[in-house]
């Protein structure tokens, strides 16, 4: 039970630092909590400023389209 425990976290995480969204490896792995799927991730600082990077973007674009000076 411990090495597939170990494996699903291993593929969760690397997913997830993919790309992959997190509400579709929750559909992919079957779970109907969200919060099942949060803990088998296991995110690096280097994936939660890649996050942050992606955000920043969407809201510039969201600001340049609405003409709202950010």
């Amino acid at each position: 039970m411990e090495v597939a425990h170990r494996r699903a976290d291993a593929a969760v995480s690397q997913q997830t630092r993919d790309g992959v969204e997190l509400t579709e490896v929750q559909r992919i792995l079957g779970h109907h909590s969200i919060l099942t799927t949060v803990r088998y991730t296991h995110l690096t600082e280097q994936t939660r400023h890649h996050a942050i990077d992606r955000i920043n973007a969407l809201m510039d674009r969201y600001c340049l389209a609405k003409g709202t000076p950010r």
